[in-house]
């Protein structure tokens, strides 16, 4: 799993980050090497290292779809529970890393949708 390439905005529950890295993948965390950098450029780091964008912001949406930034991917993260947002989010990523490159991606509790 180590050809996993993630960056955590700041948004993201940390604990998403560890256990990421706990199952072997490469994630980039915001909060740890960069903090409070604004968001397009953090879209810039994830693009420049092409990597999986994980996000809890709503903003990257905006960046991608009306101002048309480009990306490498990123997975919008909409789980309400702490627990089981760990758990989707992992698991999501597990499953379907692939699908989610390059795309916009959004999970909530109920599913993963992976726009074209």
């Amino acid at each position: 799993m180590a050809a996993y390439q993630l960056v955590a905005d700041e948004s993201v529950d940390y604990r998403i980050v560890i256990s990421l890295r706990a199952l072997g993948m490469t994630v980039y965390s915001i909060s740890e090497q960069q903090p409070s950098i604004k968001d397009d450029t953090v879209l810039s780091i994830a693009r420049e290292n092409e990597a999986l964008l994980l996000t809890e912001d709503k903003d990257f949406g905006e960046l991608v779809f009306r101002l048309q930034l480009p990306h490498c991917g990123i997975l919008l993260i909409r789980v309400d529970e702490a627990e089981q947002k760990i758990a989707t989010t992992t698991e999501a990523i597990k499953k379907h890393y692939p699908e989610m490159k390059n795309k916009f991606s959004v999970i909530n509790n109920r599913k993963l949708r992976i726009k074209e």
